[in-house]
C-alpha cells in the first residue's frame, strides 16, 4: 500500500456548477453557520452572572463557560485541513454543525456548572473545523469571477457576530431565560445542516489516508490547551506569582517549540506549517494576528470602559459597540465584488489608517462623553473592518491551490482565533495595571498638606456621613485612574494600526490564486 493512498480510485466526472436559487441558499445556510459559531464566543459573556447565580456558583466559576469554548476550539481549529482531507470538507463540516446543534441543546439542558462547563468544551471542540471551512466551501463552490463576493459574504459573519453577541445574549437573558442563548442555534444548526448535505453531498473532496501524526497530535492539544487555559486564567490568579500559571506557561512554551520542529519535519504533519514558508501567507497571518489583536482587544476595552468608567449598563455598552458593524454590512459586498480591481495593499493601508485614527479619536474623550458622542467614531470603524478582513484575507490565500486551502483557512483561522484570546488577557491586564499606577500617582496629592484636598475633604464631610467622604474621593480618584488608563490603551493600540500600514507593504503582488479567485495588486 502507498504511502498515501487516493479514496478517489474511479475518477468522476465534474459536477454542474451551482447557479441562482441554490447557490443563494448554500451562502445562506453556510453563512449562518460560521455566525452561530463566532456569535457563541462572546454571547454568553455578559450572561455569565445570570447563569452562575441559576446553577448556584459564583460569577469567577461561571467564567469556565466562557474559557471551555475557547479552549476547546482553540485546540481543534488547526485540524482542519486534516480531518477535510482524512474525512471529506463536506462531511466533516456537516458533522460538525450537527454536533455544534446537539451541544447546544445539551448546553441549554445543564442542571449544575459542571455540566454546562463540559458541554460548553465539547461544543467547542466539535465547532473547530466550522468557520475556517465554511469559507473553504464557498471558494470552492462559486465561480471564479465571484469569489471575491464569497470572501465578503464570508467575512461580513466572522465581522457582524462578535459584535451582536452580547447585545443579543444580554437581550435573550434579560426577556427570557440563559437557556435560550444556547436554543436558538438548534433550528438554526438543524436546517444548516440539511442545506449543505443535500446540495454539496455529490461534492465531497478527494480523500488521502495519510498516516495519523500522533506526535503532532499530543504535542498540540497540550501547547495550545495550556496556553488557552493560561490566557483565560492569568488576570485572574495575578499571572506569573501563581505557580498554576506559571507551569502553564512552560508546558505551553516548550510543547509549542517542540509542535513547530516536529511539524516542519515530519512527512505528514498533523498542521502544516509549510504554508509559512509563503511569503503573502506569512506576512498576510501576521498581518492579520496583529489586526485582529488590537481590533479585538479595542472592542473588549470599549464595553469595559463605558460600564465601568462612565456608568453605562450591559444594554447601552451594546449599543453602542454595535454601530461597527453598519458601515461594515454595506461595503463588504462591493469590496468583495470588485476584489480583482482593487489594490489591496491600498485598501488594506486605508483599514489601518481609519482604525488608528477612530482609537486615537476615543483616547481623546473624558468623563463627561455622551452614548452620541461614543457612537460616531464606531459607527466610522465600519470603513475599516470592511477594508481589513477582506483583502488581508485574500492576500493570506494568494497562490493557495484548491488542495492547500482548507490547511490555510483552518491555520490562519487559529491565528485569528487565539489573538483574540491574547488580546483579551493583555489588553485588560495592562489596563488594570496601568489604572493601579495612576491610581497610586493620584493618592499623593490627597494628603493633610495639600490645601485643596483637605478644603475638598470638609465640604464633603459637612454633607456626607461617617467615612462616606473618603469613600467617595476613592472613588471618584479610581474613576480618573482608569480614565486615564484607558486613553494610554487607546493610544497604544492606535500606533500598532498605524504601524500595519508599513508592514502590509511588504506583501508582494499578483495576489491573485487558484483558490480564492483572482485579486488586486
Amino acid at each position: 500500500m502507498s504511502e498515501v493512498a487516493s479514496m478517489d480510485s474511479v475518477p468522476k466526472a465534474a459536477p454542474a456548477p451551482i447557479v441562482d436559487g441554490k447557490l443563494a441558499l448554500l451562502t445562506v445556510a453556510l453563512a449562518f453557520s460560521t455566525f452561530m459559531e463566532i456569535l457563541d464566543t462572546t454571547i454568553v459573556n455578559v450572561s455569565v452572572p445570570h447563569i452562575a447565580g441559576n446553577l448556584g456558583a459564583s460569577a469567577n466559576q461561571g467564567t469556565w463557560a466562557i474559557s471551555s469554548y475557547g479552549l476547546a476550539a482553540a485546540i481543534v481549529v488547526p485540524l482542519t485541513g486534516w480531518l477535510a482531507q482524512r474525512f471529506g470538507q463536506v462531511k466533516v463540516f456537516t458533522l460538525s454543525v450537527i454536533l455544534f446543534t446537539l451541544m447546544s441543546a445539551l448546553c441549554g439542558m445543564a442542571t449544575n456548572l459542571e455540566q454546562l462547563v463540559f458541554f460548553r468544551f465539547m461544543q467547542g471542540f466539535v465547532s473547530g473545523p466550522m468557520v475556517p471551512l465554511s469559507q473553504t466551501l464557498l471558494l470552492n463552490t462559486y465561480p471564479p469571477h465571484k469569489k471575491g463576493l464569497a470572501l465578503a459574504l464570508w467575512s461580513m459573519t466572522v465581522i457582524v457576530a462578535p459584535i451582536f453577541g452580547p447585545m443579543l445574549g444580554g437581550w435573550i437573558t434579560d426577556n427570557y431565560s440563559w437557556p435560550w442563548i444556547f436554543y436558538i442555534n438548534v433550528p438554526v444548526g438543524i436546517l444548516a445542516g440539511i442545506v449543505t448535505w443535500r446540495i454539496l453531498k455529490d461534492r465531497e473532496t478527494p480523500l488521502e489516508r495519510k498516516p495519523i501524526d500522533y506526535v503532532g497530535l499530543v504535542l498540540l492539544f497540550v501547547g495550545v490547551g495550556s496556553l488557552q487555559l493560561m490566557l483565560d486564567n492569568g488576570n485572574d490568579m495575578d499571572w506569573f506569582t501563581s505557580p498554576f500559571i506559571l507551569t502553564l506557561s512552560i508546558i505551553a512554551a516548550v510543547s509549542l517549540v517542540f509542535l513547530v520542529a516536529w511539524e516542519l519535519t515530519d512527512a505528514h504533519p498533523v498542521v502544516d506549517l509549510s504554508l509559512l514558508k509563503t511569503r503573502n501567507f506569512r506576512y498576510g497571518v501576521i498581518i492579520l494576528s496583529m489586526g485582529m489583536f488590537c481590533f479585538f482587544g479595542s472592542t473588549v476595552l470599549l464595553p469595559l470602559w463605558l460600564q465601568t468608567v462612565l456608568g453605562f449598563n450591559a444594554t447601552w455598552s451594546g449599543l453602542a459597540t454595535a454601530p461597527g458593524g453598519v458601515l461594515a454590512f454595506f461595503l463588504s459586498p462591493y469590496i468583495g465584488k470588485n476584489i480583482q480591481k482593487l489594490n489591496l495593499r491600498v485598501v488594506s493601508s486605508i483599514a489601518f489608517a481609519v482604525f488608528g485614527a477612530t482609537m486615537f479619536w476615543f483616547a481623546s474623550f473624558n468623563l463627561d462623553t455622551a452614548f452620541n458622542q461614543v457612537i460616531v467614531p464606531r459607527f466610522l470603524q465600519g470603513i475599516g473592518i470592511a477594508c481589513f478582513f477582506i483583502p488581508v484575507n485574500q492576500i493570506i490565500l494568494s497562490g493557495i491551490t484548491p488542495d492547500k486551502l482548507a490547511a490555510a483557512s483552518g491555520l490562519s483561522n487559529f491565528f485569528r482565533t487565539i489573538s483574540g484570546s491574547f488580546a483579551t488577557a493583555i489588553i485588560v491586564f495592562m489596563w488594570d495595571q496601568r489604572a493601579s499606577f495612576h491610581h497610586a500617582r493620584l493618592v499623593e496629592n490627597v494628603t493633610a498638606f495639600n490645601p485643596a484636598s483637605t478644603d475638598y475633604v470638609s465640604k464633603l464631610q459637612s454633607i456626607l456621613p461617617g467615612n462616606a467622604a473618603y469613600a467617595q474621593i476613592e472613588a471618584m480618584i479610581n474613576q480618573q485612574a482608569f480614565m486615564l488608563a484607558t486613553k494610554e490603551m487607546f493610544w497604544l493600540v492606535g500606533v500598532v494600526f498605524f504601524f500595519l500600514i508599513i508592514l502590509v507593504w511588504r506583501a508582494k503582488p499578483p495576489f491573485g490564486n487558484a483558490a480564492a479567485g483572482g485579486g488586486g495588486h
